[in-house]
């Protein structure tokens, strides 16, 4: 993380990150989640990050476990990735949504696009049209066990 300069007091996606993300893990069934938007984030028991169910995957036949659906390793983030990085990501890949993990893999939150204009970051984001084909992650309260 930039501690000195110009980028020293540019904001981290990390201090700006949802951290309500909901979880599940490996051997639960998709019947037994409770989970009320489009995102189910597959974690272990240390909350490292295995996956993610979203979409059909995650309305998928009650019965199925959650192994057997999810889209594994998805692409996450670091937390003392600048706002303005996180932009050109963001444009670069057409993702309305990203999971944010610490060095270890372990689940900080999720941030959308609509985030980064919400803290300031100006630029080529808001001139960009949306992918709709992007990755569109996390948004409901976190999983009670």
């Amino acid at each position: 993380m930039a501690s000195e300069g110009k980028l020293a007091r540019e904001p981290r996606i990390g201090a700006i990150a949802h951290r309500d993300t909901p979880t599940c893990r490996l051997d639960q069934r998709l019947g037994d989640l409770h989970v009320s938007g489009d995102l189910c984030v597959v974690v272990n028991e240390q909350g490292v990050v295995l996956g993610d169910l979203r979409g059909k995957a995650l309305h998928a036949d009650p019965s199925k476990r959650v192994v057997d659906v999810m889209d594994p390793a998805p692409s996450t983030y670091r937390p003392n990735i600048s706002t303005h990085e996180m932009e050109h990501a963001f444009i670069e890949s057409g993702a309305k949504r990203v999971l944010v993990t610490d060095c270890d893999g372990r689940l900080v939150g999720w941030l959308a696009r609509s985030d980064l204009a919400r803290s300031g970051v100006e630029g080529a984001l808001e001139a960009q049209p949306q992918s709709p084909a992007g990755p569109i992650l996390a948004s409901s309260p976190q999983l009670r066990r």
